[in-house]
Order: C-alpha cells, then sequence, then structure tokens
C-alpha cells in the first residue's frame, strides 16, 4: 500500500512566512511596491538581479519584491491568491495551461488594450510582433495576449558526447524511444555513478508527466476519447507508462521518484548521466562553465518518437501576467515588458553569457550572432517550438489541447493525483497496471462532457 505525498505542514508555514507583509505600497519611501510570485528556476533568478541592479535604477520610482517558490508550491499558493481576490500579487508567473482558463476565469487582465495605449517609440522597441507566435497563441484567450513570454521551450534530448564516443555510440538527430533505451543500457554504469538516462520522477503534473506525457503521445495513448471518457487504463497507455518506469528502474538515477527536473539536471551537469531527456531551457545551463562540468561537451537531439511524431515534444513558456486586482497595473506593465523585451535579451547576454539568454521567447535572438555562436542548441529549440502540435497531441483524435497536459481547469487537480500513481510506480510501491488503473478512475470520477463544457481557448 502507498500513501500519497502532500505539501507539508512545514511547507506552507514557509509560503505563510514568505508572504507575512508583503503589501502593495511603501508608504514611508513613496514608491510603488510590485510583488511577483514566480518559480524559483535559474532564468527567474536572473531576472530579479536584473530588476534589482537595472530596472530599479531607471524607475526609482517602482520597487519589485520577489516571492520565488519551487514549482509546486508555487502553482499552489498563486492560484489559490488569485482565486480568492487576496490581492497579495500585482504580478504571477504563470504557464500556457493556466493562461486560457485564468483569462476565463478574470483573474488576469487582458493585455490587448495596454499594448494599444503604449507610445509609438515603445510600441517600436517593444516590438509585438517579434514574439514567436506559437508561444503567443499558447499565452491568448479568444484572440488577446493575457501574458507575456520570459522564456519558451520545447523538448529534447541532451546527452554526454564524452560518454556517447567512450561507447561508440551515435546519437541520430531524430532518436526513436528504442534507440534511447538501447543508448541508456550500453551507457549505463551505476558502479561508477554513471546512469543511462536521466528523467523525471517526482510527482506533479508539471514534473513527471511532463516528459512522461510525450511518451504516451508518441506510442499512441491518450487521456481522453472524443466521448471524454478516460483512457489511461488502455493498451497504448500502460506499453508507454511501463517503457518510462523500466526506463528509470533499470538505468535512471537513484530514488527517481523523488527526483524532479532539478535534481536531474544537477546530475547531468556533474557527467553523472548519459542522456536527459526536458526541456530545451535546461540547455544552457548545461553549456555554462560555471555551472556544469561538461559544458562544451554536450550533444542535442529532437525529442524521440515512437508510434507517432505528434506530441513528441511540448510547447510551454513561463509567462508574466498581470494579476486582474493588481492596483499598480500601470506600474506592473512598465515592468513586465521591460523583462519581456528585446533589450532584455541582450542586456542578460552580456550579463551572465549568451547561452543563458531566456531561450523561446523572440524570432531576434535566433539571428543574433553572438547566441548563435555560444548556443548550438538554438536552432533545435526554435524548430522544436515552431513544431509542437497541441492541438493534434497524439495518433488518435482527441478533444483536448495540449502536449503534456490536457487543457482543462480539471487537470490540476486529475493531473497531480495521476502522477502521484506514476511516481508510486517508479519507486515499486505499486504496479504500472495497478497505477493505471486507480488514475483512470480518479479521471473518470472527476472529468467527463458535461464538466469540461463551455471552456474554449479560441
Amino acid at each position: 500500500m502507498y500513501r500519497k505525498s502532500a505539501i507539508g505542514l512545514s511547507s506552507l508555514l514557509l509560503i505563510t512566512m514568505v508572504l507575512t507583509g508583503c503589501g502593495t505600497n511603501n508608504a514611508s519611501s513613496g514608491k510603488i511596491v510590485l510583488t511577483v510570485g514566480t518559480v524559483n528556476n535559474s532564468q527567474m533568478t536572473q531576472m530579479e538581479q536584473l530588476t534589482k541592479s537595472v530596472f530599479e535604477k531607471e524607475h526609482p520610482n517602482i520597487q519589485v519584491n520577489f516571492v520565488t517558490l519551487p514549482e509546486n508550491q508555487l502553482r499552489q499558493k498563486v492560484t489559490q491568491d488569485v482565486a480568492t481576490n487576496a490581492g497579495k500579487f500585482d504580478v504571477v508567473t504563470i504557464g500556457n495551461y493556466e493562461a486560457p482558463i485564468w483569462a476565463n476565469n478574470q483573474w488576469v487582465s487582458n493585455l490587448k488594450p495596454w499594448l494599444s495605449k503604449m507610445s509609438t517609440k515603445a510600441s517600436a522597441a517593444y516590438d509585438y510582433g517579434d514574439l514567436i507566435k506559437p508561444v503567443m497563441q499558447s499565452l491568448s484567450f479568444h484572440g488577446s495576449p493575457y501574458a507575456l513570454p520570459f522564456y519558451g521551450e520545447s523538448s529534447m534530448i541532451m546527452y554526454n558526447k564524452k560518454l556517447f564516443q567512450e561507447h561508440h555510440l551515435t546519437m541520430p538527430l531524430h532518436p526513436t524511444w528504442q534507440q534511447i533505451a538501447h543508448f541508456a543500457k550500453v551507457i549505463n554504469d551505476p558502479s561508477q555513478h554513471i546512469y543511462g538516462i536521466l528523467l523525471r520522477g517526482q510527482s506533479g503534473w508539471g514534473m513527471n508527466l511532463a516528459p512522461l506525457d510525450t511518451v504516451i503521445n508518441t506510442f499512441g495513448g491518450r487521456w481522453f476519447n472524443m466521448k471524454w471518457q478516460s483512457r489511461l487504463n488502455s493498451t497504448n497507455v500502460e506499453n508507454a507508462v511501463s517503457f518510462y518506469v523500466n526506463l528509470l528502474k533499470k538505468y535512471g538515477e537513484p530514488s527517481a521518484a523523488a527526483t524532479g527536473w532539478q535534481g536531474a539536471l544537477s546530475l547531468m551537469s556533474q557527467g553523472k548521466g548519459g542522456m536527459y531527456y526536458d526541456a530545451t531551457s535546461e540547455a544552457g545551463v548545461l553549456e555554462t562553465p560555471s555551472s556544469s562540468k561538461i559544458a562544451g561537451n554536450v550533444g542535442f537531439a529532437y525529442a524521440p518518437v515512437s508510434a507517432t511524431q505528434n506530441g513528441s515534444h511540448w510547447l510551454w513558456s513561463w509567462a508574466l501576467a498581470m494579476v486582474k486586482d493588481s492596483h499598480h497595473k500601470s506600474a506592473a506593465f512598465q515592468w513586465m515588458t521591460w523583462a519581456t523585451s528585446p533589450q532584455y535579451l541582450v542586456l542578460a547576454g552580456k550579463t551572465f553569457g549568451w547561452q543563458n539568454v531566456p531561450p523561446g521567447t523572440r524570432y531576434s535572438i535566433y539571428k543574433n550572432p553572438k547566441y548563435l555562436a555560444a548556443a548550438p542548441f538554438a536552432n533545435i529549440t526554435l524548430n522544436s517550438i515552431s513544431t509542437a502540435t497541441p492541438n493534434d497531441p497524439t495518433l488518435k483524435t482527441v478533444p483536448y489541447t495540449g502536449v503534456q497536459f490536457v487543457e482543462i481547469p480539471q487537470f490540476e487537480t486529475v493531473g497531480q493525483e495521476v502522477s502521484q500513481d506514476i511516481s508510486a510506480a517508479i519507486a515499486g510501491q505499486i504496479s504500472v497496471k495497478g497505477a493505471l488503473t486507480e488514475a483512470n478512475s480518479q479521471v473518470a470520477s472527476q472529468v467527463n462532457a458535461t464538466k469540461v463544457a463551455g471552456f474554449s481557448r479560441s
């Protein structure tokens, strides 16, 4: 018997302590104080540094305070805050899963009127048309943008070229999952702390389900049929999940059920992984000598496929959205457009190294010779974002949008529950078949055609 995890009391107390005293103005200094809720990714840490060292100096009347939390905690806290109109945040970091749902709920502001009010000079400098179209489409609702992308990503294979050379292996540009399993078997050497492949096993719909869903898609599986009947207990899904779980058990990192992208990325950067399948946005970390022992020795390939290419690589963006109840929307918009501007990308490149520029947001960065010279993963990233198929995510027709998630309001709950079933299977606490039987039952009890009726991005 296994027990599903929950955020502990200590974590909730930490969130409460972090948020205590977060106000929206600073009477003593006369400054407008913005509170931004964001995820603890390296790009976001750099954004905070540049905000303090550059933006606040250029805008002395604005102070930006950051509430930075792990992804799972951030989602819980921010969702609770905006849904209850608690007013703790002015700007929140959300993804393209939340953007249309929160827009539909009127939790975040339509940015189209704000963009249209920009001066001619400011509008030309921001260059809205330069933003990558698939990313902006994913952040829009009924044709209007509700968030601006700080970085965008797809998924790909990152591999240690030295280990491949030592084992006389050649990575295809477009590998299959079967080839990946073979490479993992050859490279795997736990006695030397070398693991064939690193994958997310930690529970969370944005954790293990992100890479796993692409495997399910390429194996021909799907979450729902056209009648919104759960299909998680189908043969194709079971084959995909069994493949993923066995890959981790045989050739993956230790304690894989508790490993998220941070842990896997750390192992890869230490030279302890043969391959790493995850977000394209992490490639810059692996190519940074100060954070990676394998910088300059990393190979990149497109996301693996199996029965179909549809849904083989995801589409995601961490983006900045203005909370509908913010009392400082003008200042919030100023900061959001600064942090997502082409000028910010150049500033980040000069400050942190061009390989660390927030990727996947603007076409212009993929024409910048300095970025292209420092980022050997650039073309795969842009091509993967451009060819992602959120509207056609698997072999058979489905009623939903989304590659690594199902774009319905219920997914935040059922995705978390299913991810915990998968983690339990990875940990050996339950069989894959047992995990999927429970997962299918959970989904069927919470999602049906009646419950999902009425929500549409377009």
